[in-house]
């Protein structure tokens, strides 16, 4: 006698309310090391990083890369066990508790948000000027081409999970072969371009405030962690291309900023909006555009790349109630296109206003500096909930029992990093002001604290914590040795 299917729950949705397990470990670690977006990262914060502390944002980026190198095998291990659209807010949620996990929903929002306007906007400029040098275009203008970017990044993201690899590993072809082809001149003229090396006294404010801003530049990595879902092999691959794009973004910056610096009068960079542009000019003089093609290529990957782990990480936090389920729904590709659309719609709203209102743009500056502030509270939390895993609360799984862990070198890591961060953060209230412009750290307190008025606010949502069918698996998964991660 034929039964009926069992009924439909969060633990065991149906495989059309599932995303398309699409990604395999080649388009991972493209993914991985895309998001970074090397060449804009550098082209958007090398002028900022120089004028607040010259040759000194050497060691202040190296300061932040370790921990975010340590997280970045961290977040295999999680992957391991806990495989999730949600990524963070996930981990959080099973292994921190509901209500810190409500709240660190907050700050993911927050810190991916507030990165895309400042993307978009950049993605216009170095349009025009590729297209118009020396043209000041008008704002309507601005904001078309801008449009464009935007419209340009939600095609792939609306197409399905495998477009949006396939279009990410052309621009990564592009861009890695540029930065492979500048470093190579960059070194052969070191010796008849090269500017003298002047450190001088250590900045500790510019310092500290480089290293916050070199979050945003360290970070995107993680993109395989909201894939997660997405891989064809969920608890195999992720955090495998994450671990490659955050070695990979060390290795780029430290042969990239010191060849920039070195090459290039340190006037010419501080407060630039471009400092590549004028590091090429010097490399190859009078084709500038050939930087410029790979930085806006980096800046376009960069942009939908980014959208990508904020609709994914929507997407979950709708599936479970926290949010509106609209988030939550999929279309006819499986991907979340009622996400997408939202996502690049407001961000299309926060551009207009701050290219067409000018009474707005001081606001707009001040809110989207804190892009990298939310990026690294967003990392300093990931570390605490992983110092929590690896000393109690691994014992909530049920393989625990048969495979006790003892990952002590990832127990040293995700603690120092913990450490790293948090002291980064409280020291960013204290120069911040004075680096970015008075009221900073206000806003930040405000968006702090509008973080516990939300996870108060939703406290009666969310109750079931939707549980992906790769997660947890067996205690097969916790025995099997963590490729690549630290030794017990």
């Amino acid at each position: 006698m034929p039964t009926d299917p069992p009924a439909e729950d969060a633990a065991h949705p149906r495989e059309t309310d599932s995303l398309a397990q699409a990604f395999g470990l080649r388009d991972l670690i493209p993914l991985s090391v895309s998001s970074v977006g090397p060449m804009f990262s550098v082209a958007a914060t090398g002028g900022v990083m120089a004028a607040q502390a010259g040759w000194w944002t050497l060691p202040a980026i190296a300061a932040l890369a370790l921990p975010f190198v340590a997280s970045s095998f961290v977040f295999r291990l999680l992957n391991r066990h806990f495989p999730h659209a949600g990524a963070s807010y996930h981990w959080s949620a099973r292994i921190v508790g509901r209500s810190v996990s409500r709240y660190q929903a907050w700050i993911l929002i927050l810190a991916y948000f507030l990165s895309i306007p400042p993307i978009a906007i950049p993605a216009g400029s170095y349009t025009l000027a590729l297209v118009a040098p020396g043209h000041r275009a008008p704002a309507v203008v601005q904001m078309a081409v801008t449009v464009f970017w935007l419209l340009f990044a939600a095609i792939p993201l609306l197409l399905g999970s495998r477009p949006t690899a396939r279009v990410t590993q052309v621009f990564f072809a592009v861009e890695m072969v540029s930065l492979a082809a500048f470093g190579v001149i960059g070194v052969v003229r070191l010796g008849s371009i090269g500017v003298p090396v002047h450190f001088g006294p250590p900045p500790v404010g510019g310092m500290l405030v480089v290293a916050v801003i070199a979050a945003t530049v360290l970070d995107g990595w993680e993109i395989d962690s909201y894939a997660s879902e997405e891989a064809a092999r969920p608890r195999s691959d992720p955090g495998i291309g994450g671990i490659v794009g955050a070695l990979g973004a060390l290795v780029f910056y430290s042969v990239l900023y010191p060849l920039m610096l070195g090459e290039t009068p340190m006037r010419s960079l501080a407060g630039s909006v471009d400092p590549l542009a004028s590091w090429a000019h010097r490399l190859v003089p009078g084709a500038g555009w050939t930087m410029l093609v790979p930085v806006l290529m980096s800046t376009a990957g960069g942009l939908w790349l980014t959208s990508f782990i904020l609709t994914r990480a929507l997407f979950a936090m709708g599936r479970e109630g926290l949010i509106p389920g609209s988030f939550g729904k999929l279309n006819r590709r499986r991907v979340p296109g009622f996400a997408i659309v939202t996502c690049l719609g407001a961000a299309t709203a926060v551009v207009a206003g701050q290219l067409f209102i000018s009474s707005l743009s001081r606001f707009f500056d001040l809110v989207l500096s804190a892009a990298g502030f939310f990026l690294l509270a967003e990392f300093f939390l990931d570390s605490l909930t992983a110092t929590v895993f690896l000393t109690t609360g691994h014992r909530r799984l049920p393989e625990a029992a048969l495979a006790p862990h003892s990952h002590r070198g990832l127990l040293v890591a995700s603690v120092a990093s913990s450490t790293v961060m948090g002291l980064l953060l409280v020291a960013f209230f204290v120069y911040g002001p004075e680096a970015i412009g008075s009221g900073v750290d206000v806003t930040f307190a405000v968006l702090l604290a509008l973080g516990l008025a939300f996870a108060w606010g939703t406290r009666r949502r969310g109750r079931d914590t939707y549980r992906f069918p790769g997660e947890d698996a067996a205690a097969k998964v916790a025995a099997e040795p963590l490729a690549g991660a630290a030794g017990s």
